[in-house]
């Protein structure tokens, strides 16, 4: 299994965050602002736990909307251990 981050950056806007995790993970706007303020507060937060192929589908996906709205938000995935 592999867990899908996001990164914080100064840049990209918390709300755009919020929505991200929002469209692209399934949550709902509290769970999303708190997984925002882990990523804010932290420097990562951990978005959700999928498969290989999901998880990086989910990154693209996030990626892509990010590049679209001229946000620098970075979003990788890492195996769990």
């Amino acid at each position: 299994m592999y867990q899908v981050l996001m990164l914080n950056d100064d840049f990209t806007p918390m709300e755009f965050v919020v929505l991200v995790i929002q469209e692209f993970f399934s949550k709902d706007r509290e769970s999303a602002t708190q997984i925002m303020l882990k990523i804010h507060l932290d420097g990562k937060g951990v978005c959700g736990v999928y498969s290989r192929d999901v998880a990086s589908t989910k990154v693209d996906q996030v990626l892509d909307a990010a590049k679209q709205a001229g946000h620098p938000l970075q979003c990788v995935c890492e195996p769990i251990e």
